[in-house]
């Protein structure tokens, strides 16, 4: 296969941007990855030209480092397209956007999105590379959006890019499957036209609350894959983990209206398998810290990423209690995270619950 990899020339040329302008906002791991598919890479003869990708960041310094080295410490070994311009000013980047990539993480949304609210073209869709729900108000990604900007506002399609997507593998162009999901099938089609690219296949779909609770909460499901690495537990009990937080998965997102289809499919059974087993998985390498017997504030202070997982646990327990749904899982690794609980107690509570029939939803 060939490696899809980005020309370095910013000259006119294959790898020139001509199309529509997209505005990444975040400048953390998959807003890269986000910019690479999006700039460069072999792409089919029937997608048009490559639109003109425009990056933000928060952090003036960091912009200012990203734009000036064309690389970032939260991914080593990248390195950004020529093509991509990073933004100095919040009006820079998104003036004249047709389309907003928001990859900012979850917690954080809506204080950017307040910030840039102003600023936001009134015809510009939006799409979240987001996993997570806000803490409190129990929003997922795109209702977050959503919230922010107004219900009456006439603004255009929000939609949702999920899968399992290891960014490191994704920077390094290997082969790859995400969802383009919105209720608007122009936007899901839009987006799979943008982001396909020799390495990265898009599938459309049409249900964002599925899509979106299921990249929420396989982030705390990996988190317990991770403790029982920690612990040396064994493969045995991380596949059942897995499946029995599948289970948990599809319980709550049925309860919310989501359809069960959803959780078995890419973004869901798909994007969990490989949270649970990367080595790369921020989410699961934060439990494997906790099994090993590192306390959570020390690993979040030496990381470099945010761990999504840590935060929507306890969303996710609170919409769990909300829609009277049962999540063992979920709730040992909130137990595990919040109250003290060893996780080799954590293992015992789930193994001593009462025999019963399995069950799926």
């Amino acid at each position: 296969m060939a490696s899809g990899k980005p020309a370095r020339s910013g000259r006119a040329g294959p790898g020139s941007a001509t199309g529509p302008k997209v505005a990444i906002l975040g400048l953390g791991q998959m807003g890269l990855v986000c910019a690479a598919a999006l700039a460069g890479g072999e792409r089919p003869a029937d997608q048009g030209p490559l639109p003109g990708v425009v990056m933000w960041g928060h952090s003036r310094d960091e912009a200012d480092l990203l734009g000036q080295t064309r690389a970032s410490p939260r991914l080593p070994g990248f390195v950004l397209p020529d093509t991509v311009r990073v933004a100095m000013t919040d009006a820079e980047a998104l003036g004249g956007a047709g389309l907003i990539v928001s990859a900012v993480p979850v917690q954080f949304m809506r204080s950017v999105w307040e910030r840039l609210a102003g600023l936001v073209p009134g015809d510009a869709a939006v799409v979240s590379v987001s996993k997570g729900i806000e803490n409190g108000t129990l929003l997922r990604p795109t209702e977050i959006v959503r919230d922010v900007l107004g219900a009456g506002r006439a603004l255009a399609p929000v939609g949702v890019l999920s899968g399992p997507t290891i960014a490191a593998e994704l920077a390094r162009y290997r082969p790859t499957t995400m969802l383009a999901a919105s209720a608007d099938a122009g936007l899901s089609a839009r987006l799979q036209a943008l982001f396909t690219t020799s390495w990265l296949r898009i599938y459309t779909h049409d249900d964002v609350p599925g899509v979106e609770l299921a990249g929420a909460t396989k982030n705390v499901i990996a988190i317990a894959a991770g403790i029982i690495d920690g612990l040396g537990a064994g493969y045995n009990a991380k596949s059942a983990l897995l499946a029995r937080g599948l289970a948990e998965i599809v319980r709550l997102g049925t309860a919310m209206g989501a359809s069960p289809e959803t959780f078995f499919g890419i973004a869901g059974v798909g994007d969990l398998a490989t949270s649970c087993f990367s080595p790369e998985g921020r989410n699961r390498s934060c439990g494997e810290a906790l099994g090993r017997g590192e306390p959570l504030a020390e690993y979040l202070n030496r990381t470099r990423s945010v761990v999504e997982g840590v935060a929507t646990t306890r969303s996710v327990i609170d919409l769990a209690r909300r829609h009277g749904v049962d999540m063992p899982i979920v709730e040992a690794v909130h137990a595990v995270l919040f109250e003290g609980l060893d996780p080799i107690d954590g293992i015992a509570r789930l193994m001593s619950r009462r025999p019963t029939a399995e069950r799926i939803g």
